[in-house]
């Protein structure tokens, strides 16, 4: 592409990644008793008041024309949005993206921090996404250009490929996906427009119960059919709701979550995802897509 993500795909799949996709059950039925242990992404104690909810589970409706009932706990997916800032003497070393060769930056050494997924990000900025599935099922991320005039660019499929986790796009309960992984170099994607009227990149997540059909993959980024993905849009990202974490912005990357991303299991008071998607009505068995759009700061479309 002379796409920003896609080609930012070869300077950003190493950094724009750590994509939380959170998979998890949203229904108003009764859920099976679980173990205290067990992974969760929706419950109704996100909707208590301030006084009696758990403070790091709280969530603001960021949607509130989209209701947050009937909604199946497997029909939800989870996304945090990192942000990457230079490393400060009080970080934890645990948490730090070390040095990266290729990387001819002066500061060397990145502490990731949340922020909500409409943050307006500057030109040049490092991002990471993490994506948690509270499910079994498949993942797939498509990026387009954001053009200044609201319009977007052609789809590319960036994850999976065969140079990130070897092809594998698996997603089960209490796993994350980072998109980078950790392992790659560099391991974070950079915002890097190429034409001054981009107004940024709008990232797509979709996770499936099986496998999509004809869908070939290769070592970077593949360009996809608009027409398939304008479909997969309109039967599964239609009315989607978003809730968003309090009291979370700026919060550091914690050991957990990186231990997490090299595939320790996350646990129900693990940290929770920034960002949850829900889908109202939605078949514990159908497939959900959600799209991010990563602004940058100054640049506003028609569409805004």
């Amino acid at each position: 592409m002379e796409n920003n993500l896609r080609v930012i795909t070869s300077r950003l799949i190493p950094a724009l990644c750590v994509i939380a996709l959170c998979w998890g059950p949203l229904t108003a039925r009764v859920s099976p008793p679980q173990d205290e242990q067990t992974r969760r992404l929706w419950d109704s104690e996100f909707f208590k008041t301030k006084k009696t909810a758990p403070a790091k589970r709280r969530y603001r409706i960021a949607t509130p024309r989209i209701p947050t009932d009937r909604v199946d706990e497997n029909s939800v997916l989870g996304i945090t949005l990192w942000r990457l800032r230079p490393s400060r003497a009080t970080d934890d070393k645990e948490v730090r993206l070390f040095k990266h060769p290729k990387d001819k930056a002066k500061v060397t050494e990145w502490t990731p921090e949340r922020i909500p997924v409409d943050t307006p990000l500057a030109v040049g900025q490092r991002v990471r996404l993490s994506v948690e599935a509270a499910r079994t099922g498949y993942l797939y991320v498509i990026d387009r250009e954001l053009n200044a005039d609201g319009t977007l660019g052609d789809p590319y499929l960036i994850f999976p490929t065969s140079r990130l986790r070897g092809g594998n796009n698996e997603v089960s309960v209490g796993h994350i996906i980072d998109i980078p992984a950790l392992e790659d170099e560099p391991n974070y994607f950079i915002l890097d427009p190429d034409r001054p009227d981009l107004a940024g990149e709008v990232i797509s997540v979709l996770v499936t119960p099986r496998p999509l059909a004809n869908i070939k993959i290769g070592e970077d980024a593949v360009k996809l059919s608009k027409d398939d993905v304008e479909t997969w849009e309109k039967s599964w990202g239609a009315q989607v709701g978003r809730l968003e974490l309090e009291n979370s912005f700026g919060k550091a990357w914690t050991k957990e979550e990186r231990d997490a991303s090299k595939g320790q299991m996350l646990k129900r008071d693990s940290p929770a995802p920034q960002t949850l998607y829900y889908r109202p009505a939605a078949k514990p068995d159908e497939s959900l897509m959600v799209s991010v759009r990563l602004r940058y700061g100054g640049v506003k479309t028609k569409a805004q």
